[in-house]
């Protein structure tokens, strides 16, 4: 056995033998704890003499500092240790959440803050910053966080860093401490940053976003000179000096310094894509954020976001939602083969996702739609199931986007009815059903499919399927009259279903008393649809490109919604801010523009007066609940029945139907004549 081998078993020795002596209680005759001195005095021995590693005791070493001697208190202030210990020391006191271990922390904390060794001085920084998080009332009674503010004139760069990054850590827990940078600091620390750790430039950068220029040319210069940063190795700090630059462009007036700087932003940000997927991830959820404020950084960059055949699903779905964002009118030709590429890959998650971006991007570019809804026409005619599914949604909103332009491929769509097995697909196939029923000469036979199987579809589908009926009804009251009724009674009768029943209530008595009303709802103008549903609102983006590069920018949500302790970012005012091109103050402005435009059109707003129309909605009522009573089938099941408010079914009622020659307006009763289908215009026949 080796020397080394022998003194490393001895030392084990005399460790648990002193363990014994520290734990043991003496008896009651011990009432100075003469034992514990003992054994604390061999330890120091040990350490000094013998120089044993005693490191192992440490937490039976902890146990003794509450014992009530003075004795003891002195032999364990007494240890001078060297600057690795003493580290390794502050770091494990940091980290000990004990209230008296924590008050004795204190005084040797001070002196440490001022050790010789910058080590230790930067390891005494952080500690200062967890003791406030043990006891905040603790820290800030004493003058821990005054030394801490002179330490950021110490000649060491890390211990500089180091005082910063516990300064700002204490700030964002505390209410009442408020951390301010001028200008002389914020320019003296940007000058150390070449001289720091690659932590230690993150902790520097990080504070600079508590520093507010009050003049343009001042937050231009300070944003020149940390763009050297961006070209670093390490992400983070590339990632926290791009959070820098975005927040002094709020500050700087001239737009030829702004363009520059975002001419800065694209190329470090396009080299993070060549590092590992993780770090890719961060940086395209980053990208998105950048690209809702600062759309110029990356707007000739669209080849660098094509997915790459290894590339993992994260990464894939996340370019993808970049491409979109940056496709053009000009680069639409080579966007969408690349979708089409995609489209045919293996991952299914992946392979909707690209559908679904080429229909979007159909919305968003009206001068290629014809070119997007070609590129849907070959994916559907490839017949796989989940992607006829997928174009079938998207084909859906393109007929909201550009209604009586492109029906031409509803046929197509009706080709494929047997592949819909998801609700969402079921549901935009019906609504193209519905809203088209005048052009399709079997459209009642269409949805009586559909509704053959009513009882076991989601309500989504349910509340389609009410829809459509009634819009087949209004367009053609001979091939939906048979149809309504019965619709209507599963609506409001068989569902437990709030939306559903309200909105069968709703068409029922829409249709019983006044049909033109019911024509102009249901089959009135649709509210504008958009591909940019997806932005953040300008209040929130604006907070979320002060967090860049942090977990916030994963989940796109305000800092404090993911870290519930974390305050809530936000640009504070200056001379320097500029205001007239902030998000929020756009949006402000658009908002009070519009309701001036309202209050100017001098349209008066109607309130009804329950008092004054209370006999005319009574009398409304009435004539409703008699026009119910006389409608319905014969067998008095099928038809509309009575008024739902009564639940009566008529005997020997006819059924109304809309007289088409003279508009929705006129009811007359059906005769034989109605059941013939040459009173239903241009028809699209499958």
């Amino acid at each position: 056995m080796s020397a080394g081998q022998d003194s490393k078993l001895f030392t084990r020795g005399k460790v648990a033998e002193l363990r014994l002596e520290l734990n043991s209680s003496g008896g009651k005759k011990d009432k100075n704890f003469s034992s514990k001195k003992i054994a604390l005095k061999k330890i120091v021995a040990n350490m000094t003499m013998s120089n044993n590693d005693m490191v192992a005791l440490f937490p039976d070493i902890v146990g003794v500092m509450g014992t009530q001697s003075l004795e003891i208190k002195k032999i364990l202030g007494s240890r001078r240790l060297k600057p690795a210990h003493a580290r390794a020391c502050l770091r494990t006191l940091s980290y000990v959440h004990v209230k008296q271990y924590v008050e004795h922390t204190v005084q040797p904390l001070k002196a440490l803050l001022k050790d010789s060794d910058p080590y230790v001085r930067k390891t005494a920084a952080f500690c200062v910053a967890k003791l406030y998080d043990h006891d905040r009332h603790l820290v800030e009674a004493s003058d821990l966080i005054d030394r801490l503010n002179m330490m950021l004139r110490d000649e060491n760069p890390t211990v500089v860093s180091s005082a910063l990054a516990s300064l700002m850590d204490i700030w964002e827990r505390s209410e009442s401490i408020k951390l301010t940078i001028d200008y002389a600091n914020a320019s003296k620390i940007v000058q150390i940053l070449p001289d720091c750790s690659e932590w230690g430039q993150t902790y520097i950068l990080e504070a600079l976003t508590s520093y507010v220029p009050q003049d343009t040319s001042e937050a231009a210069l300070l944003a020149d000179r940390i763009t050297p940063r961006l070209s670093h190795t390490n992400s983070a700090v590339v990632l926290t000096c791009v959070r820098v630059i975005l927040y002094l462009m709020n500050y700087i007036e001239s737009e030829k310094t702004i363009a520059s700087l975002c001419t800065k932003l694209s190329p470090p940000l396009v080299t993070l894509l060549s590092k590992g997927p993780e770090i890719q991830y961060l940086a395209l959820r980053n990208a998105l954020l950048i690209l809702q404020r600062r759309p110029e950084v990356l707007r000739n960059d669209i080849r660098v976001f094509f997915c790459k055949y290894n590339d993992p699903i994260y990464v894939k779905v996340t370019k993808l939602e970049l491409i979109f964002m940056l496709a053009s009118e000009k680069n639409i030709k080579e966007v969408l083969t690349e979708l089409r590429e995609y489209a045919t890959e293996i991952d299914v998650h992946f392979v909707r996702k690209s559908v679904r971006a080429i229909g979007k991007l159909a919305i968003k570019i009206e001068p290629a739609a014809k070119l997007c809804i070609a590129s849907l026409l070959e994916l559907v005619a490839t017949k796989v199931s989940y992607i006829v599914q997928e174009a079938t949604v998207v084909i859906k909103n393109i007929f909201r986007k550009y209604p009586n332009q492109y029906e031409s491929i509803i046929s197509t769509l009706c080709e494929n009815l047997d592949s819909l097995d998801e609700p969402e697909a079921k549901a935009a196939m019906i609504w193209v059903i519905g809203q088209y029923a005048d052009r399709i000469e079997n459209s009642e036979v269409l949805l009586e499919d559909f509704l053959d199987g009513w009882a076991d579809e989601t309500h989504d589908v349910q509340l389609a399927l009410l829809t459509a009926t009634v819009k087949l009804f209004i367009q053609r009251p001979s091939k939906g009259q048979d149809l309504v009724p019965k619709v209507l009674k599963w609506a409001t009768e068989d569902t437990d279903n709030p939306d559903l029943r309200d909105r069968g209530y709703m068409y029922w008595r829409l249709l019983s008393s006044n049909p033109a009303a019911a024509k102009g709802i249901v089959m009135g103008e649709k509210p504008p649809i958009t591909a940019e549903s997806e932005k953040l609102d300008p209040a929130t983006l604006e907070e979320m490109c002060l967090v860049v590069g942090t977990l916030a920018t994963v989940y796109l949500k305000p800092v404090h919604t993911v870290f519930r302790s974390a305050r809530a970012r936000k640009l504070i005012e200056s001379p320097a801010l500029q205001k007239e091109r902030l998000p929020s103050w756009q949006a402000a402005q658009q908002a009070k523009l519009l309701t001036e435009q309202q209050m100017a059109s001098g349209a008066p707003q109607q309130y009804t007066n329950g008092n004054a129309n209370g006999g005319r909605n009574a009398d409304a009522l009435e004539e409703a609940d008699a026009l119910f009573a006389s409608m319905g089938g014969q067998s008095g099941n099928d038809g509309f029945a009575s008024s739902p408010t009564h639940g009566q079914h008529g005997e020997q009622s006819q059924m109304y139907i809309v007289n088409q020659g003279q508009g929705l307006g006129t009811m007359r009763p059906m005769t034989h004549a109605d059941n013939g289908g040459g009173d239903d215009g241009d028809l699209l026949s499958f």
